[in-house]
């Protein structure tokens, strides 16, 4: 089920993400060129079932490399230090980062040929959607 989101994937569109980047936390440099960097996503799934995520950006790089519902340390791209699970519901790839008492959702969905990511914090949501590399 998780193939689905693998490819390769450009950011074509952002709403309420500095509120979002707010609501976890981030200083206001960080927002800044969390505002105007748009990476793209990697996803490869492996047949032994590990998920590499990865995020490219002329800003910094990330990636992760997980297993559904296993628990992991990961430092987010602002430097936090969080728990993190994926789990797969309803088709939505769903990532829980836990810290300091605090929890934050990003859902990953596909609609349309495109991928959904929705930022959750508290009351805070973040919607960024991007489009899959043409050449997939």
């Amino acid at each position: 089920m998780a193939e689905q989101f693998a490819g390769t994937w450009t950011l074509a569109s952002s709403e309420n993400f500095d509120d979002y980047m707010k609501a976890v936390g981030m200083g206001f440099a960080t927002r800044q060129m969390g505002n105007i960097t748009k990476p793209n996503l990697v996803i490869q799934v492996g047949a032994d079932g590990l998920i590499s995520m990865k995020a490219e950006s002329t800003f910094k790089t990330t990636e992760i490399k997980f297993r559904l519902g296993e628990e992991f340390d990961e430092t987010t791209v602002d430097g936090r230090n969080v728990k993190s699970t994926f789990t797969l519901d309803n088709g939505k790839l769903v990532q829980k980062q836990n810290w300091d008492g605090k929890t934050s959702t990003l859902e990953r969905e596909i609609q349309d040929g495109k991928l959904i990511a929705k930022c959750i914090m508290d009351d805070v949501v973040a919607v960024r959607t991007y489009e899959k590399d043409a050449s997939e």
